[in-house]
């Protein structure tokens, strides 16, 4: 198991905690502003494209959700960063032991708990949602919450992803959409592409948004 090899690394032990701090930091420098509901009142699958999910992690802590994270070593830093925000952690990806994480997804989602997803991750293609966040919220029977943001200030990685660092200091804008819901006999491909329309339309609503601010 990944978390027993890396238990006792320095990196590991340093860095989440950093992380945590930083995101804190984040949120007590920034002018957050919000559309849509931020909360929905029972379990849903909260889904964000990859490249925005730091303010995700930050605007959803502490509200029983359970985030999938890879196995892999940067996937440890990460499921150490989610625990300090209060999530559950699911250990697996669409890449890697993926009928066993959806099956433990589905699990706490009909426990009550909801569920982060990023649907295009962990390798992409960017922005392009996958259909494991489809076939989750068909078999658990919850609905997707889309959701996406802007910020004024960031740095973008070379990433496949082109992932976006949040700078201190700066605004930021978080739009969620309606709940999504997926019948059993909803075609997945169908359905992954709407979601897919949805989530870029709330990226460029929230860009808007944002560049309307003072």
């Amino acid at each position: 198991m990944n978390e027993l090899f890396y238990e006792r690394s320095v990196p590991h032990i340093i860095l989440p905690w950093l992380a945590w701090a930083y995101i804190k930091l984040l949120g007590l420098t920034t002018k957050i502003s919000i559309q849509g509901s931020a909360c929905y009142p029972g379990a849903a699958v909260y889904s964000v494209w990859h490249r925005q999910e730091v303010w995700m992690i930050y605007l959803n802590q502490g509200r029983n959700v359970c985030g999938l994270v890879s196995k892999s070593k940067d996937g440890e830093y990460m499921a150490r960063i989610l625990r300090r925000f209060g999530f559950s952690v699911i250990r697996g990806s669409t890449t890697s032991g993926g009928v066993m994480s959806l099956r433990a997804l589905i699990k706490a989602a009909r426990g009550g708990h909801s569920i982060a997803i990023t649907p295009d991750g962990p390798r992409g293609p960017m922005c392009k949602v996958q259909p494991g966040s489809i076939y989750l919220a068909r078999t658990a029977g919850v609905p997707i919450v889309p959701a996406a943001c802007a910020m004024s200030r960031k740095k973008i990685f070379g990433s496949w992803d082109k992932y976006q660092f949040p700078l201190p200091f700066g605004r930021m804008q978080a739009v969620y959409g309606e709940p999504f819901f997926v019948a059993a006999a909803d075609d997945v491909a169908a359905k992954a592409a709407e979601l897919e329309n949805i989530l870029n339309s709330l990226t460029d609503r929230a860009e808007q948004l944002l560049a309307a601010r003072p």
